[in-house]
């Protein structure tokens, strides 16, 4: 019996997406919750064919299964992931090699690879983020610790946005095919991301907020940069972000947020940036 349910998520243009009504845009960049008990949940974007999902193994493991978007009898036969854990201690197996994933660790599972993934301790269950694009090379799996990451602190107290940024995947580091993930963790009193803010329509983009308190929101910020919209997004949330869209967000309380690319290149630097005065 499966353990997999998906959805197919169709590329939206930019004059459809400024016609759009609250609820039309939530449905179409909004991701439905991804952590579900003992379920793997999957959304298979046309957005450079991006996989995003989540797992949430209690008592069980639960293995990666492929979906009929796929076209392949495993998920990973012609991709690559990584798994991002952000709840309680877990443990993701690649071909049989386990990898221990405590939480904010990454795990890299290259083209071809069979995946399971498990929780530690029911009652503290693993919440693996799971992002996927196609690979035309198998590279090796790994472990990726928030010590391995390249940090940079960035911003200010006093404009709202003191923040680190961890680089996941760097040069130096493990090498992917096109993904390419990292962490941003804003500082206590600090609510401001990717502010000014940029497009990179070589690539398209997803973000994952979560350490958010209950009652707490983002107003995440897209659209074209001359004509914006916004999403009230909660903990633990995922949003869709097409190349041509800005990606920023403000948050009533601070907060740490994951962003996965896929498309052209992995250069962290290749962006259109957007003067502030700008957006409208």
């Amino acid at each position: 019996m499966s353990h997999t349910d998906f959805t197919n998520r169709y590329a939206i243009d930019p004059k459809t997406a400024a016609r759009f009504s609250t609820e039309e845009l939530r449905e179409n960049f909004l991701l439905p919750p991804l952590f579900v008990a003992e379920r793997i949940q999957l959304h298979y974007t046309n957005y450079d064919r991006m996989i995003v999902g989540g797992a949430m193994p209690t008592s069980a493991p639960l293995s990666l299964e492929t979906i009929k978007p796929a076209g392949t009898d495993t998920l990973l036969a012609r991709r690559e992931l990584i798994a991002v854990n952000i709840g309680g201690a877990g443990i993701v197996s690649v071909d049989g090699e386990e990898f221990q994933a405590g939480t904010r660790d990454m795990v890299y599972a290259g083209m071809g690879a069979l995946v399971t993934f498990r929780s530690v301790s029911a009652e503290q269950p693993a919440k693996f983020y799971l992002l996927s694009a196609p690979a035309h090379v198998r590279h090796p799996a790994k472990h990726i610790g928030i010590s391995d990451a390249k940090r940079l602190d960035l911003g200010a107290q006093a404009t709202s946005n003191e923040r680190s940024i961890f680089q996941f995947i760097h040069p130096d580091g493990v090498r992917t095919c096109q993904l390419v993930v990292g962490m941003t963790t804003l500082a206590a009193g600090s609510v401001w991301n990717t502010m000014p803010c940029h497009v990179h329509d070589r690539r398209m983009e997803a973000y994952l907020y979560f350490d958010l308190p209950e009652k707490a929101r983002v107003v995440h910020l897209m659209g074209e940069p001359n004509e914006t919209r916004h999403l009230i997004v909660k903990n633990e949330e995922a949003i869709l972000s097409p190349g041509w869209s800005i990606h920023s967000g403000v948050g009533t309380s601070s907060y740490t947020f994951i962003w996965a690319m896929a498309g052209d290149n992995v250069d962290y630097t290749d962006v259109d940036l957007v003067a502030i005065e700008d957006l409208r």
